[in-house]
């Protein structure tokens, strides 16, 4: 992959998210912690994976950066500007450059609304000055662009595999030129054969646009061959952040090993060597929650093992 520029199109600084939890008996409402002390940095042209088992905090993380859910404390900074600092007109005009692909294309569609007026929706929004008849030569343009045939465009979404409604949702992230896209799970709802071809379509946009990706997804194997660097997330914080080969490569943090553990490999005998070498010390020395870099770009949480800690 190419190299991707120095500086960040996404900064996230000591992002938290918390939920009130129900008092019961007239008690202290306590609250739950989904995501605590989260920071990492994207930059233009770059993929960043997120991964980590069900619950850990990842889409949660995706919907605060977009300002969809807003943290509850920490800093998103987009090109600079803080977006907890934006008038709501302000970040409604900032929200066109930011963009969500989420995991469930039939749920993110409008069942009572054709494909071609979903995507031409963004240009209603926020390009009111449009024409008619440009806004659909616009949506025809997209439509080809992720590999649709634009006399699909009166189309309603049952009438669409997962597939080409996944491709429908790329092209409505992609109709106002953004340089963000959170990608929550894109693939996870698709046919393997799929998953490689809108894998491929994201890739291709990226090299064509420019456009900075936040890849949340559970298979591993495609985060490594489509991400730069990989954060990995387990209890709402990051246990380990490197670039994608280091990463697979050369795994600190025990939970970052036994996560990459859990894809079998096909040859028996690298198998049995690989659950032979794991270790169960701790990665790195520091205070607990603390990551510290063991190389070029390489971090990795002081924390004890998983097992060992009791949330």
């Amino acid at each position: 992959m190419k190299a991707a520029p120095a500086y960040p199109v996404i900064s996230v600084r000591n992002l938290s998210k918390s939920y009130p939890l129900r008092s019961w008996w007239g008690g202290k409402a306590d609250v739950f912690r989904a995501v605590e002390d989260v920071s990492f940095e994207i930059r233009p042209g770059e993929t960043l994976g997120l991964v980590g088992e069900s619950g850990s905090g990842k889409s949660t993380i995706g919907r605060a950066v977009t300002m969809l859910n807003p943290p509850t404390s920490g800093t998103i900074a987009f090109e600079g500007i803080d977006l907890a600092r934006l008038s709501p007109q302000a970040l409604c005009r900032t929200r066109a450059r930011i963009q969500t692909v989420f995991q469930d294309p039939y749920a993110a569609l409008n069942p009572r609304m054709s494909a071609g007026a979903y995507v031409a929706e963004a240009f209603r929004l926020h390009r009111p000055d449009m024409a008619r008849s440009e806004r659909r030569e616009a949506v025809a343009s997209l439509f080809a662009r992720v590999g649709l045939d634009p006399h699909f465009l009166g189309r309603y979404p049952h009438q669409f595999s997962g597939g080409q409604r996944q491709r429908i949702c790329i092209a409505r992230a992609i109709a106002l030129k953004p340089s963000f896209i959170v990608a929550d799970e894109p693939i996870a709802a698709l046919d393997v054969s799929i998953q490689a071809q809108v894998v491929n379509l994201l890739q291709d946009l990226q090299d064509d646009l420019g456009l900075s990706y936040l890849f949340i997804s559970h298979d591993l194997r495609m985060v490594r061959y489509l991400c730069h660097r990989v954060a990995v997330l387990w209890r709402g914080r990051i246990v380990e952040l490197a670039e994608s080969d280091r990463l697979y490569e050369d795994p600190r943090h025990p939970y970052t090993r036994r996560l990459l553990a859990a894809v079998p490999l096909p040859d028996p005998a690298a198998e049995r060597a690989r659950l032979a070498a794991r270790e169960t010390t701790n990665p790195a020395p520091g205070r607990p929650g603390d990551l510290v870099e063991v190389g070029p770009g390489h971090w990795v949480a002081a924390d004890p093992l998983p097992e060992e800690t009791d949330r």
